[in-house]
Parts: structure tokens; C-alpha cells; sequence
């Protein structure tokens, strides 16, 4: 079977950018080419034998009052708070919101993805990164449908709500350090090449340590990849927090704070720790990362990094309605093309499970 042509392919035969093929093609020049560009684009479409998408589905996608949100799993409060600020816009202007879990299945995510063409829908909105094989798919999708991804990457070549991963990871090592702790843990979910974001957050809270020259007493525990394969369940999270610290203190009983990647994981952290007896945050500290709205509820409430997740779903969804409403209106004949990128700076929100390190006697097996 024939490969589908894409803009990528046709970009390499000019020895031209992507975007400019896309631009060229689609008539959205928002900037000036010279003749020869166009030509050479036109030509290497043609040699490629490469069609441009008839506008009929693009104005099925305006009639359209329906917005799609690939999620990878509805478990963890976290897509749940972007899920509510998507939402909350989606309302406002009078759009429906449908939501595709993936469950992290590289088959499910590819079944949603040829969907899209066939249910044309208003916009979509990724809440997680799109797996590596389907990124070129996800930017063709963009080209003819407004794309918004909640991001974890560094660059995205489409609409993105950023996050610096590496900073967040900082930022706990530092509230760490700063109280005197020098011999900590990180526990996180499966760290592969498909998750990178989590990698990225445990680097930058090493490299703190580094420093200091105190990495030697830095654990990483993270979860085996299966993790990552089976169907998560409400719990799923929880229980890697709690497993991985019930080994972490046979291997390191002088442990004094523990970093969970997400505040799912920090709660089974904690409860690891108060069966083995162990005082939070008197003889071991617990910091996690999201502020879901179980951090501040609980009877000792986390300790954990504000990223200010769903008012990043509400400005994923106001980037959907104002490409939209852009699309609606030409500007002097021509339809305007813009990326739009927003960051959070990342805040650190102290409660009651950090403190300053403590002498503390070895604990002794019970008889």
C-alpha cells in the first residue's frame, strides 16, 4: 500500500520548512514568498502526487459545535482539574466537549486519531503529548483543525500550554535542601522514552543535589514499565507510591524526605510511611507535585508545587475559540496563521508534611 503523502515529505523535495509548504499550499501567507518558493513547492506537490484537503471539511469543522480532548487516563485528579477548566469554556461559548481516554494504548490513541476526520469537530485539545509515532499525524490534523496540546515537551511545532518539568523538579529539590535534608528519594511511575516529561522532572530535582555535591545520596525508585500497560485504576498511582516506598525503606532506612512525582503517588508515599511507623513530617518528609484538591483536604495537608492546572484547560480551550473566531474573519483576503505558547512559572506550596530535618534514633525491628 502507498505511503500518504504528507507536507513533511513534500518539504524535504523542495528544501523547504514544513510550515512553508503548509502556507504555501493552503494559500495562508502570512508572510512573503518569493515565485521560485512557490513554484517549488507547487511542483514537488505535484511530482508527490500530494492533494489539498477540499475546503467542504473545513467548513464542516466551522458548523461543528463539538471540541475533543484526548486524555490518557481519567484516574488521577489532575486531568480531571484540566478536564473542569476545558469544560468551563466550552460551556461558556456554547460547545460540547467529548472525551477520547486513550489509557495510555498506542492502538486506542490511533483509532481516536483516524476518527477525527469523520466527526470533523470544532477544535481538539490533547491534555497530554501525543505518542512519537503520531506526532506527524497530529500536525497534518492541525493544519485543518485548531490543535491546542497541554505540553511537557520543550518545542512543539503546533498550539501548545507549556511546562517546564525540569524547574518543577528544582523546585522540590530546593524547598528540600533548604530544611537541612541531604539524604532524600524520588518515586515515580515507569521512566520511558514515552513519558520523557517524568524523566525530566526527576533530572532537574538531581541536578539540585548535584550542586551540592550530595547526588551519592540521591534514590530514584520508579515503577516498572507494566505499569504503564495495563488499564490504570483510581488507585494505581497511590499504589506505586506505596509499594516502591515499603522497598525504598529496607533498602534506605535513613531516608529523612521523599519526593513523589505527583501528589497521587505523594498520599501512598505517606501511608507507606505511617504503617512502618515512621512520623510525617517528623522523622520523613513527603513533597508531591500538582495540588490536586485532595492536598488540601487531608488532616495533614501535602506539601506539593502549584502549576495551576485547570486554568491551563481554560486557555487551552480560549485558544481553540479564538482560532475559531479568527478563522471566521478574514484579514485583507487572507487567512491569518499564529502559534500561541503559554507557560506557568511553577509555585511551591508549603504545608504540614515538610520540616526541617531531625536527628532520629535508628529504628529497631520490633521483637
Amino acid at each position: 500500500m502507498r505511503k500518504k503523502v504528507t507536507s513533511t515529505d513534500i518539504a524535504k523535495a523542495a528544501g523547504v520548512s514544513q510550515a512553508t509548504v503548509s502556507m504555501v499550499l493552503n494559500k495562508k501567507y502570512n508572510v512573503s514568498f518569493s515565485k521560485e518558493t512557490i513554484e517549488k513547492v507547487e511542483r514537488a506537490a505535484a511530482e508527490l502526487g500530494y492533494t489539498i484537503p477540499k475546503r467542504r471539511q473545513r467548513k464542516n469543522v466551522k458548523d461543528s459545535r463539538l471540541l475533543v480532548v484526548f486524555c490518557p487516563t481519567l484516574t488521577n485528579p489532575y486531568y480531571v482539574m484540566l478536564l473542569q477548566g476545558i469544560e468551563t469554556v466550552a460551556k461558556e461559548n456554547g460547545y460540547g466537549v467529548f472525551v477520547c481516554n486513550t489509557q495510555r494504548e498506542l492502538k486506542l490513541e490511533e483509532q481516536y486519531l483516524k476518527m477525527m476526520h469523520s466527526v470533523s469537530p470544532a477544535g481538539i485539545i490533547y491534555t497530554c503529548n501525543p505518542s512519537n509515532q503520531f506526532m506527524e499525524q497530529v500536525e497534518e490534523i492541525a493544519e485543518k483543525i485548531p490543535l491546542v496540546i497541554i505540553s511537557n515537551r520543550d518545542k512543539v511545532k503546533v498550539d501548545a500550554i507549556n511546562q517546564d518539568n525540569t524547574k518543577i523538579g528544582s523546585l522540590m529539590a530546593r524547598h528540600l535542601l533548604e530544611l537541612g535534608h541531604q539524604k532524600v528519594a524520588f518515586i515515580a511511575p515507569p521512566l520511558t522514552k514515552r513519558q520523557a516529561q517524568r524523566f525530566r522532572r526527576v533530572e532537574g530535582f538531581v541536578k539540585e543535589f548535584e550542586k551540592e555535591n550530595l547526588s551519592q545520596f540521591v534514590s530514584i525508585k520508579a515503577a516498572d514499565d507494566h505499569w504503564d500497560e495495563v488499564l490504570p485504576s483510581v488507585d494505581s498511582e497511590y499504589r506505586i507510591g506505596y509499594n516502591l516506598t515499603k522497598e525504598l525503606l529496607k533498602e534506605r532506612p535513613d531516608i529523612t524526605a521523599i519526593a513523589g512525582l505527583n501528589d497521587m503517588i505523594a498520599f501512598g508515599i505517606i501511608d507507606a510511611l505511617h504503617e512502618e511507623k515512621y512520623r510525617v513530617p517528623g522523622d520523613v518528609s513527603v513533597i508531591g507535585c500538582d495540588n490536586i484538591i485532595f492536598s488540601r483536604m487531608m488532616p495533614m495537608a501535602l506539601t506539593t508545587i502549584e502549576h495551576f492546572v485547570p486554568l491551563k484547560g481554560r486557555d487551552a480551550c480560549d485558544i481553540i475559540m479564538k482560532k475559531i473566531a479568527t478563522d471566521a474573519h478574514l484579514y485583507q483576503e487572507i487567512t491569518p496563521v499564529s502559534i500561541y505558547h503559554i507557560e506557568y512559572e511553577p509555585k511551591l506550596i508549603v504545608r504540614k508534611t515538610t520540616s526541617y530535618v531531625r536527628a532520629r534514633e535508628k529504628k529497631q525491628k520490633n521483637n
